[in-house]
């Protein structure tokens, strides 16, 4: 209190005081009282002396007792005084104040008991300048003057030992009660004040009562009686309540304990009740299980034994009952840095209420932020909390007002205060008992509080190291409890008497005491245990049921449908996104700018040339497989930590039952959008600048499909894993393989023996985005260019001619030949070792009859070691003779027709072959998928396999559903039917992306984990 102002009180207080028949000892005695509950010794004596200055009091005649005392009337002259002094107190204090300001005057006229008109008259002034209610002021003035008997009024609570009186106040009966206890409630500043009228040993907070004196009943306040139950101030604050909760809660924990997977025992034996109204705190050391009790009150964990009971419903065991009904605010932001405060709240509360409009959504997220002080700050971002643009304060608050704003009937918080200025924390915890004020059951878990937060709380559970519950009441007198334990001097007071603060601290001090050796110094041990805590506390202690409420929980909660849970998660995914800025530049940039390195690095032109030659470009096939390791790559930089940030978001709207599917097909859709124009952009610098042409939705699909991919592949791994870092060291491990199995770095058949395949491509490979996109992009790129795309059918039958007619026909009469010799040695050793030469020539002989129905060899059943003779060998050799014929006739019609189909393009433009050529054809693609570097046959599993020209060679399929082929294959099967190796490639690519959200959707990779972590 300001100099100023206790100079205006003591000129008020002297003003009253000489009404009448002047001033008197009790009066001064309260004035004394008064300043020096304000000032140091000194300085009361300076303000008593101003006292008796205004009051008109000569100090010399105070122990005079034939003072000549007269009766004043109150002078114009004060009457101008009076209103001069309020209105100066007025501008300084706030309302609070002025209501303990015009009680201290009432406390005054009540040191004497004169009540008489002109005291009063003043004090009725003094109110209507402070606009003070009229109601409040007749409720404090029945507090003061009228008699405990006549007083009835619902602002006033009686505490006696009479039955339930006939009368609008409250009561709380207390046996053996002398007199009475007032306690009225100045509700429109929440204040309680207390006064006694008996003359019995009644203590506040460990100090003495008197009768003649009214006393601030605070957060926290115990009054003990000389026999009976303390009154505690969440009693007295209940009863008043009473009558303003509509909802009922009863909220029951029954002997709850818990077990971590590992055999770890989190909880034991938990027992608590309460019900609406209550603000119940949570401490305990590191280790002690707050949080596991917080997990597990709030139906996120479930109980290994024991039951968690709300309104007569198991939580665990009926979820569904209770949706709504708890809300849970944990120790980090819950906030999209992004987001400004209005649109963090709006979009919340849209996901909330699906029946209000946006003017009520409105009206109700701008009401929400005024009464937490925010809308000030309503338009600013939130940031992040290293790079703040409100305060930790505000963050806190605002976390609060994402679940105030939906007005749960349960709220848990877990370290509210933590990081916080203590006047922030403050604020916050005052906004939590406003909360617990209006009818809500709040949990809170807290840590070092202050005093003042300390003595907010109705009760307090503190857990010790290893999940003990050694006690559960009233706070002040968790304090006196453990000092009693402890066997401390002065163990029954729980504040300080001159200034009624509480060291919480203590309470640990004494908890965690260390037994001290022979030498004075502190060993590990502990002076007593947490199961010795925990004995005595059961002891001594049971924890008072509230009966269970029959009635369901109050729920407030009116989810939107799905589709509009995909709307509202889109739009704010979206706006997030794009007021990123940094985000938004750097991920239009890097794609272009990473096309445009890479092709500006690869545009190779030859020594000898002038200009850049697209089909001289020995760079091509690289920068295909490149192009699909950087739309991979990026794909996974965008959606690496998308679920992972979004968690601790995800776990409280998980109390809100929303649609999971919704929030991932948005999350999906705006990562895909991303990947799609980061695609574009690169396919088309990178494509220009090479001069690929008439391929760009190809290329532009291809990529987009690979990053859609890894995109499905990120998210899966943002959701598994718990650590940004962790997430991060995958991306390599999951590049890799795409890399080294893709195709473009080493042959397939080239690999370890264990992996690698020579007729098709191995089993592993098939699992690999990568290799299916290159393979899509190498074979279009070189089938259907604007040049090749004319000439492809007749190449193939050139090479099918050539091959089939000369290579195939060579390599089996090579075979029948070695046959023949061994069936003429009449060595059986031999024979019997020529059994994988007549398997082979049967394979092949077959093969080319389903291939060849003009020219068939009939007796293949018969070339075996048993029947195969000279005459059946000539009779091959014959049938090959034909053979040769035939594929040699076709070949050199293909041919003839290349050379007309050049020599009628000649004849329009003698260069338009080569320009053709030159821009469309890549002899680099055409060399690679044309295997040119390979042998032309390979024995294999008794197979002749030929590696030469597989972008001319159909896939050999056994069965309607065998999709498998050899590498650069021009066509697919599958169901019976040949598609186009690009689109039948996309379509396995997507397969794999959806397979892999129905793994997100379920989150099987975290739970896979999981499950080999235990």
């Amino acid at each position: 209190m300001s100099e100023e102002i206790l100079k205006a009180l003591m000129q008020l207080f002297a003003i009253i005081a000489k009404q009448d028949d002047g001033v008197e000892d009790n009066e001064i005695e309260f004035v004394k009282t008064f300043l020096s509950s304000q000032l140091n010794k000194e300085a009361v004596e300076e303000y008593v002396a101003l006292f008796y200055k205004h009051a008109g009091i000569n100090p010399d005649d105070l122990h005079n007792d034939k003072k000549d005392k007269k009766r004043q009337l109150t002078s114009v002259k004060d009457s101008v005084k009076i209103l001069g002094i309020c209105k100066k107190i007025n501008k300084r204090l706030n309302q609070k104040q002025k209501v303990v300001v015009l009680v201290r005057l009432f406390e005054l006229v009540n040191a004497d008991r004169k009540f008489t008109e002109q005291r009063m008259a003043i004090i009725n002034t003094v109110a209507e300048v402070f606009n003070i209610d009229p109601d409040e002021f007749e409720s404090t003035e029945s507090f003061v003057v009228e008699s405990p008997e006549k007083i009835s009024n619902p602002h006033i609570l009686k505490i006696n030992g009479k039955e339930e009186e006939n009368t609008n106040s409250k009561h709380i009966h207390s046996e053996d009660l002398d007199g009475n206890l007032l306690v009225l409630q100045i509700k429109s500043v929440d204040l309680y004040f207390l006064r006694y009228t008996g003359n019995q040993d009644i203590f506040l907070n460990g100090l003495p009562l008197n009768n003649r004196s009214i006393y601030l009943f605070a957060n926290g306040g115990t009054v003990k009686l000389t026999k009976g139950k303390p009154v505690y101030y969440s009693d007295v604050v209940a009863h008043f309540l009473a009558d303003l909760t509509s909802s009922k809660i009863s909220f029951n924990v029954n002997n709850v304990n818990f077990t971590f997977p590992n055999g770890g025992v989190g909880l034991r034996d938990i027992e608590l009740s309460e019900e609406q109204g209550r603000l119940i705190g949570i401490m305990g050391a590191s280790g002690a299980g707050k949080t596991t009790l917080l997990n597990v009150l709030t139906g996120m964990e479930k109980p290994s034994e024991g039951s968690v009971i709300i309104n007569n419903i198991n939580i665990h065991e009926e979820p569904e009952k209770i949706e709504g009904v708890i809300g849970s605010i944990p120790q980090d932001d819950l906030l999209i840095s992004e987001l400004t405060v209005y649109q963090n709240l709006y979009y919340n509360a849209k996901l909330c209420f699906k029946d209000k409009t946006e003017d009520e959504i409105d009206e109700l997220v701008s009401k929400t932020l005024t009464s937490l002080g925010l809308y000030e700050r309503k338009d600013l971002k939130v940031g992040s909390p290293l790079n703040k643009t409100i305060s930790g304060g505000q963050r806190k608050r605002l976390n609060i007002a994402l679940e105030l704003i939906r007005e749960p009937s349960i709220l848990f918080v877990d370290e509210p205060t933590s990081g916080l200025s203590s006047r922030d924390s403050e604020n916050v915890m005052d906004l939590l008992r406003e909360l617990a004020l209006k009818g809500k059951l709040i949990f809170v878990v807290i840590h070092q509080p202050s005093s003042d937060i300390y003595k907010m709380f109705d009760k307090m559970l503190i857990l010790d190291t290893g999940g003990f519950q050694i006690y559960y009441g009233n706070p002040v007198e968790a304090v006196t409890y453990f000092k009693k334990l402890d066997n401390q001097i002065n163990s029954d007071v729980g504040e300080c008497p001159t200034c009624g603060n509480v060291n919480p601290e203590l309470i640990f001090n004494i908890i965690d005491a260390k037994v001290v050796d022979e030498f004075g110094r502190y060993t590990q041990n502990r002076k007593v245990t947490p199961d010795e805590w925990e004995k005595r506390y059961k002891a001594e202690n049971t924890v008072e049921k509230v009966p269970d409420v029959k009635e369901n929980p109050p729920q407030t909660l009116n989810i939107p449908q799905w589709l509009s849970q995909f709307k509202i998660y889109t739009i704010r995914d979206f706006i997030s996104k794009i007021t990123n800025k940094q985000y938004v530049i750097l991920n239009l940039l890097e794609a272009p700018l990473l096309g445009f390195i890479l092709s500006f690095i690869i545009r190779y032109i030859e020594p000898d040339a002038d200009n850049y030659i697209f089909r001289a470009n020995a760079n091509i096939p690289p920068y295909i497989f490149m192009a699909l390791i950087v739309a991979l790559f990026l794909g996974f930089m965008v959606s690496a930590e998308e679920i992972f940030k979004d968690r601790k978001i995800l776990k409280r709207e998980a109390f809100l039952n929303l649609s999971r599917s919704s929030y991932l097909i948005s999350k999906i859709l705006i990562l895909f959008f991303i990947s799609a124009l980061q695609a574009l952009l690169f396919a088309a610098v990178a494509n220009i600048v090479l001069e690929i042409r008439g391929m760009f939705f190809e290329y532009w699909f291809a990529l987009f499909t690979i990053a859609a991919f890894a995109n499905m592949l990120g998210l899966n791994i943002s959701s598994a894993f718990n650590s940004a870092v962790t997430i991060y060291i995958m991306i390599p491990l999951l590049m890799i393989p795409q890399m080294a199995l893709g195709g473009a770095m080493f042959s397939f058949d080239k690999l370890n023996r264990n992996i690698s395949s020579v007729d098709k491509v191995p089993v592993i490979a098939e699992f690999i985005a990568a290799r299916w996109c290159y393979e899509a992009l190498m074979v279009k790129q070189f089938r259907d260019n604007e040049f090749e795309k004319h000439f492809y059918q007749i190449d193939r039958a050139v090479s099918i001619g050539s091959y089939r007619g000369t290579k195939w026909t060579e390599e089996i009469e090579k075979r029948v030949d070695v046959a023949l010799q061994s069936v003429q040695s009449n060595n059986d050793s031999i024979i019997e070792a020529s059994k994988d030469i007549f398997e082979l020539l049967r394979h092949e002989l077959e093969r080319e009859n389903k291939r060849n129905s003009k020219i068939t060899f009939p007796s293949v059943s018969r070339i075996n070691n048993k029947d195969f003779n000279a005459q059946l060998a000539d009779s091959l050799l014959n049938y090959l003779a034909n053979i040769k014929d035939y594929y040699e006739t076709i070949s050199l019609k293909a041919r003839k027709k290349k050379d007309a189909m050049i020599m009628k393009l000649d004849a329009k433009n003698p260069q338009l072959y080569i320009q053709q050529q030159n821009k469309y054809h890549n002899e680099a693609v055409s060399d690679i998928v044309k295997n040119i570097y390979m042998k032309q046959v390979v024995e294999y599993d008794n197979k002749l396999v030929r590696q030469r020209d597989p972008i001319f060679r159909y896939p050999e399929v056994e069965h309607a559903l065998d999709f498998r082929s050899h590498f650069f294959a021009p066509q697919k099967h599958f169901l019976g039917v040949y598609m186009d190796t690009y689109y039948f490639d996309m379509m396995v690519v997507w397969l794999m992306t959806i397979v892999l959200y129905i793994t997100l959707y379920y989150d099987s990779l975290k739970k896979l984990l999981e499950m080999t972590s235990k």
